[in-house]
């Protein structure tokens, strides 16, 4: 699977946050640039490593105007369980059935203990305030996840 190209309008999507409200990707355009990332598995301790980086970060993220979406396949029942644990403060969004994750080319064959399966690739959009594309990070360690996001959005001037 090919991540969108950049420069082009990343594509739209639907999605129930935590709460079973419906946010579109296209609502923010001309309005604030967006970061989408993708995660596994909410309450893992990889995902939980990343969206508390994201966590500590927010403020920073916040005065640039950058809205954060973490998108996983997760139930939306599952999520404001990870929100409250963690004390999450961004939007998570469920895409159970993984058709946003495909649009993005993040879901994938992954290999863990041996065994191949079908799953969510982790990786990172940045979008910019005209809603397209402006980076797709697919290298990066959890634990730096949020650095290496600031730095890339320094790169691109937001």
């Amino acid at each position: 699977m090919a991540h969108p190209k950049i420069g082009n309008l990343a594509p739209n999507f639907k999605l129930p946050d935590q709460d079973g409200n419906q946010v579109e990707l296209k609502a923010f355009r001309n309005q604030n640039p967006v970061v989408i990332f993708f995660y596994p598995k909410a309450l893992t301790p990889g995902c939980t490593t990343q969206a508390c980086g994201i966590r500590d970060t927010q403020a920073e993220l916040e005065k640039r105007g950058v809205v954060v979406f973490g998108i996983s396949p997760d139930a939306v029942a599952r999520l404001p369980k990870f929100i409250d644990k963690h004390s999450l403060n961004f939007t998570l969004l469920s895409d159970e059935d993984h058709a946003i994750a495909e649009k993005y080319g993040c879901w994938g064959m992954k290999k863990f203990m041996g065994k191949e399966f079908m799953g969510l690739i982790r990786t990172t959009f940045i979008i910019g305030k005209n809603g397209k594309l402006l980076k797709v990070m697919d290298k990066f360690k959890t634990k730096t996840h949020h650095e290496d996001l600031l730095a890339e959005l320094d790169a691109l001037g937001l």
